[in-house]
């Protein structure tokens, strides 16, 4: 991924951070408080500033209450029902290395999202993910290689055709504990919690 690339991104990040704070009326303190992610991290982060890894954004995505994907849509999207390849915004973990593509349409009124991963060897990634509303359901579908999936305490070795269902309501990992990269889509939904 090219570095200009990577900072147009970061800065798309960075506006739909600002853009998702705003909309809720949460200061970057209560945002903090909310995510667990500091303030001058937040700060850094809404003026483009930082590279932030996976794990900082799904943080601020729980606090936000998105999915992780949600990040990376363009602010104020126009509805368009093609997501041309070329147009999909793809983005690079500085931590694991990871290369995520937003595959779905951006803009377009959906419950659905779907994302594509680049995961390379030996990487890991593990997020502090707890319950959420909405909640939010993921299957992560094995398209080439191997990869561990772990949700809570349940470790799931998945291989090429594989697919697991989870709920984003306890900490989950991912680990490529092969040779090469492993590729897997993830569609993502989140619907309201049921009422009591």
């Amino acid at each position: 991924m090219k570095e200009d690339e990577n900072n147009a991104l970061n800065d798309r990040i960075a506006r739909r951070v600002r853009d998702l704070r705003a909309e809720r009326g949460l200061s970057i303190e209560a945002l903090a408080t909310q995510s667990g992610v500091s303030r001058s991290m937040i700060s850094l982060i809404e003026r483009g500033e930082s590279s932030p890894t996976a794990v900082v954004l799904e943080k601020l995505a729980t606090g936000l209450h998105v999915t992780l994907a949600s990040l990376f849509d363009a602010p104020q999207a126009t509805p368009e029902p093609v997501a041309r390849q070329a147009d999909q915004p793809v983005w690079r973990d500085p931590h694991s290395g990871y290369r995520r593509r937003n595959v779905s349409p951006s803009g377009v009124a959906s419950p659905i999202q779907i994302v594509e991963v680049a995961f390379p060897p030996r990487a890991r990634v593990s997020y502090e993910t707890g319950a959420r509303e909405p909640l939010v359901h993921q299957q992560v579908w094995v398209l080439d290689g191997s990869i561990e999936v772990t949700v809570g305490d349940d470790v799931h070795r998945l291989d090429t055709g594989d697919c697991l269902a989870l709920v984003l309501d306890r900490p989950v990992s991912f680990h490529n504990p092969g040779r090469k990269t492993a590729r897997y889509a993830v569609v993502i939904t989140s619907q309201p919690a049921a009422r009591r």
